[in-house]
């Protein structure tokens, strides 16, 4: 991942994830732009935004295929199996604004408490990965937008998890990441 936002990188990406939504929606048949970075496997996050409010957001955690084809089905996915939301319309497309996040490798944390994982989160520069007793859920760092305190943070990705926010967190498993995000 690039230490730093790569402006023309990132325009790549959200051409690429829009052609994705018009070709899924039978809107073009135009081919994807071409782009060697493409091809190294990278780990992504597709958010959909209509009007400035969710409308979807899917990825992955893991690189596990290139990145041009993580971005379009990411894309795609978020526009039609966040089941927070009905499938997107045709009529919606030119109204939604695109984000792609492009994730670092998660690094695992060790910790005694909650309070010493609390101790270790970078509000507004961490993603998080809860996972445990057969649940697993992630914020990407943009989320500390909405919840800016660690514990609220922490409470609330155990609920989105399915579990209860005072859930041992010793039965669970904590990684980090961080991500360079691009948006329309």
């Amino acid at each position: 991942m690039p230490t730093l936002p790569d402006t023309e990188l990132g325009l790549t990406l959200l051409a690429h994830a829009r052609r994705a939504l018009e070709r899924h929606l039978g809107l073009t048949a135009a081919p994807f732009a071409e782009d060697e970075r493409l091809a190294q496997r990278a780990a992504t996050f597709v958010t959909l935004k209509l009007y400035d409010e969710l409308r979807g957001c899917i990825g992955s955690l893991r690189p596990q295929r290139a990145l041009g084809e993580d971005v379009a089905l990411n894309a795609v996915a978020a526009a039609t199996r966040d089941t927070r939301f009905l499938p997107l319309a045709a009529r919606e497309l030119n109204d939604i604004r695109i984000e792609v996040s492009l994730l670092s490798e998660p690094q695992f944390l060790e910790f005694a408490d909650e309070v010493d994982l609390l101790r270790q989160l970078r509000p507004g520069i961490d993603g998080l990965i809860l996972s445990g007793s057969c649940r697993s859920a992630t914020f990407l760092p943009q989320v500390w937008e909405q919840l800016a305190e660690p514990r609220e943070f922490v409470a609330a990705l155990k609920r989105k998890a399915g579990l209860a926010p005072d859930h041992p967190i010793g039965t669970l498993l904590a990684a980090t990441y961080t991500v360079c995000k691009w948006r329309e």
